[in-house]
């Protein structure tokens, strides 16, 4: 698992590949994340966008902007997670993310980013 602090939100993920959704003689690879979002503010936070940078093991590299994060935009009190799982298909076997929310401190509107940490996916065999 890798984890982040930025500004009081943790960010946790974990990933899983997904072989019953790859196709690996095609060139196709899919991978689960799992990801836990933490306020340990004393305020509310909003998550309002997402960002995505991913790179295969090629080198190739995409970009992701969205609002939200699987069709929410969660408000998390002090305290509180949210949690949630997505997916990414890639054209090699190893790749990572990384990126960053924008999240917006409820009481006075002041937006900021927050780290998603780097993670790798891998093929299980490939860790051998």
């Amino acid at each position: 698992m890798n984890s982040i602090v930025t500004k009081g939100i943790e960010i946790s993920v974990n990933t899983l590949y997904a072989s019953q959704h790859s196709l690996p003689k095609q060139g196709r690879y899919f991978f689960v994340y799992f990801i836990t979002i933490t306020n340990t503010n004393d305020f509310t936070v909003k998550l309002l966008k997402r960002h995505w940078d991913i790179t295969d093991a090629f080198g190739m590299k995409r970009e992701v902007d969205g609002e939200g994060v699987v069709g929410e935009t969660p408000v998390l009190e002090p305290g509180e997670s949210f949690s949630y799982n997505s997916g990414c298909d890639l054209d090699s076997d190893i790749g990572k993310m990384s990126g960053y929310y924008t999240m917006e401190k409820l009481v006075d509107s002041t937006q900021f980013h927050v780290t998603i940490p780097e993670f790798q996916m891998v093929i299980p065999a490939r860790l051998n």
